[in-house]
């Protein structure tokens, strides 16, 4: 896709059947999304996405709840399409009355549309008003049987290309206890067992990442059957996390202050696990000691 064309997704569909879901995982495929964007202001919102660098490709979601959406929706689908730099998809998401009325009563939920509360009577209505926009998606996704995991591969299958961003990543970070456990963390590993450098003057000054505390760390006997039991736990669970639906799995190791033994595991850690998939590698604490110091 060249640099200036923006690739534009409309979300909609029937209340109930799933936007919410499918809004998520255009964020997850790296689209900048929008939820309940007023068709009035979709194409000035396309102009300032001209004039930046950043990302051009873009998910909303519009629907019931803008409420002139009806009157204005062809005219906008009219003027947008004749630019040239656009690619558009809509993408409808609909389910069987049935369906979509157990869903209202589990979440009890009122219709947008319902009249004196009657969830059928809306769904009947918002049907019959949303029939012209759904003969013009390219994607119908009839979400009636999908659980909200099957949605997302669903959506993942149609739009996520060799050109887009990857769909899965891990994120292999380092954390001291003395700070706190990361509340982001999907996996928190302990290796305050090892022998801690912070006790030795010649390294207490250093951190993970310099050669002599990570040859330190991984010399420990301790630490290479650690480090193998490690990876034989993580590399062959890494495509059941991709598969269930994660966009982002984030491995977490901690130390007690966050600056050599679970710096020097993290950065081993994540050099091979992105042989085989995209990582990121942070160290949340390695500095922390060196600003208190600044500090008094």
């Amino acid at each position: 896709m060249p640099n200036n064309q923006i690739d534009l997704v409309i979300i909609s569909g029937m209340s109930g059947a799933g936007k919410t879901v499918a809004i998520q995982s255009f964020e997850d495929l790296g689209y900048f999304t929008i939820d309940n964007m007023p068709p009035t202001l979709v194409p000035k919102f396309l102009e300032i996405i001209d004039q930046t660098n950043d990302n051009k490709r873009v998910a909303l979601v519009v629907d019931m709840r803008s409420r002139t959406f009806f009157k204005e929706i062809n005219m906008i689908l009219d003027e947008i399409e004749d630019k040239d730099n656009l690619s558009l998809k809509i993408l409808y998401l609909d389910a069987t009355d049935n369906e979509l009325v157990s869903r209202y009563k589990e979440t009890r939920r009122s219709h947008p549309l319902a009249v004196d509360g009657r969830v059928m009577d809306g769904i009947k209505l918002e049907r019959e008003l949303l029939a012209p926009l759904k003969s013009l998606s390219q994607n119908v996704v009839d979400t009636s049987e999908l659980t909200p995991r099957q949605l997302r591969q669903v959506i993942s299958e149609q739009f996520l290309s060799a050109s887009n961003t990857v769909s899965f990543r891990v994120e292999v970070m380092s954390f001291g206890f003395k700070y706190g456990i990361p509340l982001d963390a999907d996996l928190i590993f302990d290796v305050r067992f090892l022998p801690n450098p912070y006790y030795l003057p010649e390294l207490r000054q250093q951190n993970g990442l310099d050669k002599p505390v990570y040859d330190y760390v991984m010399e420990q006997e301790e630490s290479e059957s650690f480090y193998q039991h490690l990876v034989d736990l993580l590399i062959p669970i890494l495509p059941a996390y991709k598969k269930e639906g994660k966009s982002l799995l984030t491995i977490a190791i901690g130390c007690t202050g966050g600056q050599h033994r679970s710096v020097a595991f993290a950065h081993r850690l994540a050099e091979t696990i992105q042989k085989d998939w995209p990582v990121n590698e942070s160290h949340r604490d390695k500095d922390k000691r060196k600003e208190t110091v600044n500090r008094s």
